[in-house]
């Protein structure tokens, strides 16, 4: 697919995004300066670096995974500002194209993750990306079909969001919250004004962010609040193909050229009081095999612990159970070690919700497909 684009915003990848400030941020913040400025139906193309911002390669070891940089997640391109967009209204931005890039990585950082206490050691799969799929020595027998999409997409919040978050999650992090709090080291932009304030793109917000949702590939339209003039619009964070989970912390991850289109609903976010972004499409976002696998195994998870312990109503326990659970089969079945085991369910394993009715056991299931092996 070829997208032709009105404005196009490129990026050196061979430099960090530090070396190159002006072409976007890594923090969230309403005084950041747009790189570039377009009408609603214009088209934009926007180059993207990966979600770790250049440190991994085809070379790089466990052990320098283990000394990643966190503060440099994620490099985003942007901000862009789109004209006569105000906050109150939703920005409609139609997805056209990700274009990847032929490297891809999936790491499991020490600390990071879903099943971080368990999974304490570094760990990388290199992918090639080719003819639509991504394959590893690292991981072989397996053949990952791509649905490329953006993990984040959002636009600024205000000032009074910003204070609104920053307040909210310092008191979660005092509750003992896991929370990654304004951090000034290695911000981009680095005006201390700014970074002391800005939030992290870890997290999603209110308007979008780091919300890793594998369904917003070319084609589907998403809806973001509108929280200050011109939306200031921002992508990055590219994945080629994703679980419904990203449970080690990162999917099949990759540089790529972003290409959407913008439109607005003038004032709808506030007449409707919508607070939280929205997404919708016509067909299907990926080939219908592996939308809805037509040849699946799939491992549940209830809410009670190993030990025999329950809990009342705790849908992220039986998650939790239904991935281990998994992660078991393809260890004593399929012959994977337990981090190879992990990182399929991160880049291929769909995490559903079965039931949350029949107290106190909610029922989470992990679907594999198994298409995406070669043997």
């Amino acid at each position: 697919m070829a997208v032709k684009a009105d404005e196009y915003i490129r990026i050196d990848r061979s430099l960090q995004l530090g070396d190159e400030p002006e072409t976007g941020h890594n923090r969230w913040h309403p005084d950041i300066k747009p790189v570039a400025e377009v009408d609603p139906g214009q088209v934009i193309g926007m180059e993207t670096r990966d979600a770790l911002d250049g440190q991994y390669n085809h070379a790089t070891t466990a052990e320098e995974v283990a000394a990643s940089n966190l503060n440099l997640v994620h490099p985003l391109t942007g901000p862009v500002y789109v004209n006569g967009a105000e906050p109150g209204d939703i920005l409609e931005v139609k997805v056209l194209e990700v274009a990847p890039e032929p490297f891809g990585f999936t790491v499991q950082v020490p600390g990071f993750g879903f099943l971080r206490d368990l999974f304490t050691e570094p760990y990388i799969i290199h992918w090639d990306i080719a003819d639509g799929f991504a394959a590893s020595a690292d991981l072989p027998g397996v053949k990952i079909p791509g649905a490329p999409f953006m993990g984040v997409m959002g636009t600024a919040p205000s000032h009074e969001l910003l204070e609104e978050i920053n307040k909210r999650e310092a008191d979660l992090q005092a509750r003992g919250g896991m929370v990654l709090l304004p951090d000034t080291a290695d911000a981009v932009p680095r005006e201390p004004g700014i970074a002391a304030k800005a939030v992290r793109t870890i997290a999603p917000h209110e308007s979008g962010g780091n919300v890793d949702i594998k369904q917003l590939t070319a084609g589907t339209t998403v809806r973001f609040p509108v929280y200050t003039p011109g939306a200031l619009f921002s992508v990055g964070d590219s994945h080629f193909a994703q679980g419904d989970n990203e449970s080690c912390g990162t999917a099949v991850e990759m540089s790529a050229t972003f290409y959407g289109s913008f439109k607005l609903l003038k004032g709808e976010a506030a007449k409707r009081n919508i607070n939280d972004m929205q997404f919708y499409r016509d067909d299907y976002f990926t080939a219908p095999e592996m939308a809805v696998p037509q040849r699946f195994f799939a491992t549940t998870g209830q809410s009670c612990h190993k030990d025999g312990t329950a809990e009342a109503e705790d849908t992220t326990l039986a998650a939790r159970n239904a991935l281990l659970n998994m992660i078991e089969y393809l260890v004593s079945e399929r012959g994977y070690s337990e981090q190879q085991a992990y990182a399929i369910c991160s880049v291929a394993v769909d995490l559903r919700i079965s039931e949350m009715v029949d107290v106190p056991n909610f029922v989470v299931s992990a679907f594999l497909p198994l298409d995406i092996f070669t043997d």
